[in-house]
């Protein structure tokens, strides 16, 4: 038998418990009984050391939640409200904190065009931003400054706001709209950079924009009106053919997906780079050319040259999502661990892809078949990488798995250890399954075949819609939310104790 090495960094979450929330109907009307939670986002600016906090939105609630490894059952709600405006549909909500007292604020915002922020702490509305002409659809906050707040609407604009002091005469600092998008947006997100934004929505259309200089303080009565950017620096409506409800970075790359399509598709914009300095608002291309599909600032078309202007890369799958669409995935990204991605479809499954696997399963099968190798020497297979092997019926364990299966899915075990093998060849080591399996999760090289999951968790409730993911910021945490008013809780290595550890909490944390 091959040796192991220990290591659990390949660890993808598994089911730890659900939260029914307090049903809605009451607060709706009767034509508006369908009750779920659209958004959920862990707070972003706690101690590493302290137990995450999420919030959930519903149509009429705010629900918070403390998570705990020591606790049993692992959440402990901290903070609830309830928007009792007869014109508020809430669905997306997104943190802050107050720029002098740091007491987290939690931006909320729906049908009635308004962005709501609470004091989380004192359980009070602080603020309320008024601009769009139509339903807001998505927030999002600046990575690099938690003051900036950006709101996709069903105007087709997104508004850029800012909770400095020095703007709380005219808080909308930046307007994106124009020649952007011709149909309500439904999506939006920052640049690592706190740069550039993307959005998307009902006409399958993408757009990049570069922020500009904010406005300085106003020094008179009448305060600086909002920049107006009328153009974005990249435009396509080729990626996708359905209405696009998720867009994120990752890095300099785009994931996005549309519903009807049943994948998630990574790209790249040609020729953009964070790096470089920001182009200038007049380097936007124009809508001179109404039939091009796809224009950009980055890698202009020229009539003796047309580069490519964007490359599909790979695209992973997501079934069973059928006519629904407002369905988002998110991805964990931190630079000392693997990048997770994460998405909830419309039959109760949830789907992680752990994006370090696919070099993993690159360098292993270069490995194998490099033919100048010494073959008598051991190869070090990756503990997720496991072969096939099937049972026989009357086999107790295979008969206690597969009770187990609606559940969670055997693939999203535990599979931290390396195995430690002397390859021949593939061919007689592994099935003929075995390696289409591999092929099907992990090759790269296959562009017309979706990445299938890497781990999967069923959930027993019936048709559950999963409408959002949200990653705690330590990536041990990940939490789904969506119809018949639950909360799925998913963790990852939860065998760690810390139990070692002080448990330090300042009056500016959400916990307290």
């Amino acid at each position: 038998m091959p040796s192991a090495i220990s290591s659990d960094e390949w660890d993808l979450p598994r089911l730890k418990a659900s939260i029914g929330f307090e049903d809605d109907f009451q607060y709706l009307a009767s034509d508006d009984q369908d009750t779920e939670f659209f958004d959920v986002k862990f707070y972003p600016y706690a101690d590493a050391t302290h137990d995450p906090v999420f919030a959930a939105v519903s149509k009429k609630h705010v629900v918070i939640y403390r998570l705990s490894n020591k606790a049993n059952p692992p959440y402990e709600l901290v903070q609830l409200f309830r928007d009792d405006d007869k014109e508020a549909l809430n669905c997306s909500c997104t943190w802050t904190k107050d720029p002098e007292t740091e007491i987290p604020y939690l931006c909320v915002a729906g049908r009635d065009a308004k962005i709501k922020v609470y004091d989380v702490v004192h359980g009070k509305l602080v603020k309320v931003l008024v601009g769009h002409g139509g339903e807001i659809n998505d927030l999002a906050t600046c990575p690099t400054n938690f003051l900036l707040i950006a709101s996709a609407s069903e105007d087709t604009t997104v508004r850029i706001w800012s909770l400095d002091p020095a703007h709380s005469k005219q808080p909308c600092v930046c307007l994106l709209a124009g020649e952007g998008h011709s149909s309500g947006l439904l999506t939006v997100a920052f640049h690592n950079s706190g740069r550039y934004v993307l959005s998307a929505g009902h006409d399958n259309v993408i757009c990049l924009w570069t922020l500009p200089n904010l406005p300085p303080e106003s020094n008179g009565k009448n305060p600086p009106k909002p920049i107006v950017i009328h153009y974005p620096h990249f435009f396509t409506s080729e990626v996708h053919s359905g209405i696009v409800d998720c867009v994120a970075f990752f890095g300099d790359l785009v994931l996005s997906r549309a519903c009807h399509e049943d994948i998630i598709v990574l790209w790249r914009i040609e020729g953009f780079s964070s790096h470089d300095p920001p182009p200038e608002i007049s380097e936007a291309p124009t809508t001179s050319d109404t039939e091009r599909l796809t224009r950009s600032a980055f890698a202009p078309a020229t009539a003796s040259a047309c580069p490519p202007q964007y490359t599909r890369l790979l695209e992973f799958w997501t079934p069973h999502c059928g006519h629904q669409f407002y369905l988002r995935f998110k991805l964990f990204h931190d630079k000392d661990k693997h990048p997770v991605l994460a998405f909830g479809n419309a039959k109760a499954m949830i789907f992680f892809w752990d994006l370090a696997r696919l070099g993993s399963y690159h360098d292993f099968i270069s490995e194998v078949r490099d033919p100048a190798r010494d073959k008598s020497q051991p190869i070090h297979r990756p503990g997720w990488l496991a072969p096939i092997n099937h049972r026989h019926k009357g086999d107790a364990v295979s008969k206690l798995k597969d009770a187990a299966s609606d559940r969670e899915s055997v693939v999203s075990g535990r599979t931290g250890s390396v195995d430690v093998e002397t390859h021949l060849d593939l061919n007689t080591n592994y099935s003929q399954e075995t390696l289409e399996s591999w092929e099907l999760k992990y090759d790269m090289t296959r562009v017309e075949e979706p990445i299938r999951a890497h781990a999967q968790s069923n959930i027993t409730v019936k048709d559950f819609v999963g409408r959002q993911v949200a990653w705690s910021a330590g990536g041990e945490w990940c939490v789904v939310v969506g119809s018949k008013n639950l909360a799925i809780i998913l963790q990852r290595w939860s065998k760690k104790d810390k139990t070692d550890e002080k448990e330090k909490k300042p009056s500016q944390d959400p916990q307290n």
